[in-house]
């Protein structure tokens, strides 16, 4: 008889602290590379895709931050609509939004606001689209390490409070399905999470939850749907400049709900 239990739930105490530690990664990486300290921008982005940066930077408009120590990723400073953003592009999936999002935070971050290009699962009309993840289901395993088994990972109660109001500007809020494997998104899966009232499937939202209330770092994902899995030609458009200025007009909008609800 085998034992049903994944071994991914193994060992897994959600309140035992870690050993290691991204402060402790990041100065050891300011000291490989001779990087001064210095804080990263108090509002910061992960841009998936990677649309967003490249044309900041191809419009002139990114300036890269210098002092971010992250391995992995280089992080580039913008302004619009009157506000300082910090974003790292291209930290595809579960484990590496995380992994990105705990080095933001560590560097001087204070809100982070994702935007993932998603597949539709309910069609609430034709795409592209933009939903406000209030919850996802977590089909991935990195919010095992956060959280204590449960089938959703939820956004935090006072991020999707102050962002209410982008829900009467256009922005649907639902759940969505979290997913490692976008190449395993069967029928039959599909048809279920769709029966079970979940909109869209994406593939960082569970873990960056999951660390959001593990972690107590508000964070807000949105989902944008641009596409049915190529289940027919012409999919995938995003829209006017592959949806950038509509994502940045969201992500401005979210951080001025944000900031507003700060105790002054």
């Amino acid at each position: 008889m085998t034992d049903a239990r994944p071994p991914i739930l193994d060992l897994k105490d959600a309140a035992a602290p870690s050993v290691f530690k991204p402060v402790n990664l990041l100065r050891e990486a300011r000291r490989q590379k001779g990087l001064e300290h210095g804080e990263v921008p108090a509002i910061c982005l992960l841009d998936p895709d990677g649309d967003m940066v490249r044309r900041l930077r191809r419009t002139g408009h990114a300036e890269q931050v210098a002092h971010w120590a992250c391995y992995h990723t280089k992080m580039w400073k913008f302004l619009w609509d009157g506000r300082e953003f910090g974003i790292v592009g291209c930290a595809v999936g579960a484990p590496f939004a995380v992994l990105v999002a705990e080095q933001m935070f560590a560097s001087g971050c204070r809100f982070l606001v994702s935007i993932s290009s998603s597949g539709q699962i309910a069609p609430l009309g034709e795409p592209p689209y933009f939903i406000l993840i209030d919850r996802a289901l977590r089909d991935e395993g990195t919010s095992h390490h956060y959280l204590t088994p449960s089938r959703f990972a939820e956004a935090d109660t006072e991020v999707l409070a102050r962002l209410a109001p982008l829900s009467g500007a256009g922005v649907y809020r639902g759940a969505t399905w979290t997913t490692d494997a976008p190449y395993r998104e069967t029928a039959e899966a599909i048809a279920a999470h769709r029966e079970a009232g979940i909109l869209a499937v994406e593939m960082e939202a569970a873990a960056l939850y999951a660390f959001s209330r593990a972690c107590a770092r508000p964070v807000a994902c949105f989902a944008h749907v641009t596409n049915t899995m190529a289940q027919a030609e012409g999919d995938f458009e995003k829209g006017e400049a592959d949806g950038v200025l509509a994502s940045l007009t969201l992500a401005a909008a979210a951080s001025k709900a944000w900031m507003e609800g700060e105790p002054t």
